[in-house]
């Protein structure tokens, strides 16, 4: 018999992912997560330049992200008080890395005038001389918009919210939606909750009713599409 020892092999190792290519994982992951927030929130520069927005903060615009990168925050919201808005700049110019609220007001795509406590959290590297912002918008209230007051109809769908319908009329699921429309599902989700909100009925079903008697979506049209604005 052989009693010699017998080398046993050793399950290959798994190389470590390189740096670069963790970085960019953990990058992807973290943008993904900022993404499905259903919580308005915005990424900014210190001086309020928009440097990401995810969906929901977009929704309140009625829009998608894209167009809102490079404005200015204040452009979308005004502040209620200055004295909040100048604790905040004196943080960015101390250099201090803390959390602020800020009383904000603003008037969303369908004219519906809300409040709200932005949070505004200072990041960035301890090394860096001036820190970005991240900010985060719990909606506070509704109050009538100004729009009503002049005797303007409020808008009753803006246009993503009527290219959602449409899909959804036609028996698109959630995930369908979200690819056609370039959203994620978190945030078709969140236009359909605002719809819910604002016309009182909860379901698609009900949505795509709705959206037919407030003449949102065209009557007699297959597929079915949004209504002109010309009627």
């Amino acid at each position: 018999m052989d009693f010699r020892p017998r080398r046993i092999p050793l399950p290959p190792t798994r190389s470590p992912v390189p740096d670069s290519r963790a970085a960019v994982f953990w990058r992807n992951r973290a943008l993904g997560l900022f993404d499905r927030l259903p919580v308005p929130t915005a990424y900014c520069t210190t001086d309020g330049t928009i440097l990401r927005v995810n969906a929901a903060m977009a929704g309140e615009w009625g829009t998608l992200a894209g167009p809102l990168r490079g404005r200015s925050i204040l452009d979308l919201f005004h502040p209620e008080t200055r004295d909040e808005l100048r604790a905040v700049t004196e943080a960015i110019r101390l250099h201090r890395r803390s959390r602020y609220t800020v009383a904000v007001g603003w008037t969303t795509a369908a004219g519906v005038e809300r409040r709200g406590e932005m949070t505004v959290d200072l990041v960035g590297e301890a090394s860096h001389n001036a820190p970005d912002l991240l900010l985060m918008l719990p909606v506070r209230e509704d109050v009538p918009a100004p729009a009503q007051d002049r005797g303007v109809p409020p808008v009753k769908a803006d246009e993503i919210e009527a290219r959602i319908l449409a899909l959804a009329a036609a028996g698109s699921t959630t995930g369908q939606i979200a690819s056609a429309v370039g959203l994620t599902v978190d945030g078709v989700n969140y236009h359909f909750k605002q719809l819910s909100r604002r016309w009182g009925v909860t379901g698609k079903a009900a949505l795509v009713a709705r959206a037919y008697v407030e003449g949102v979506l065209a009557p007699g049209v297959w597929p079915p599409a949004p209504a002109r604005p010309d009627g």
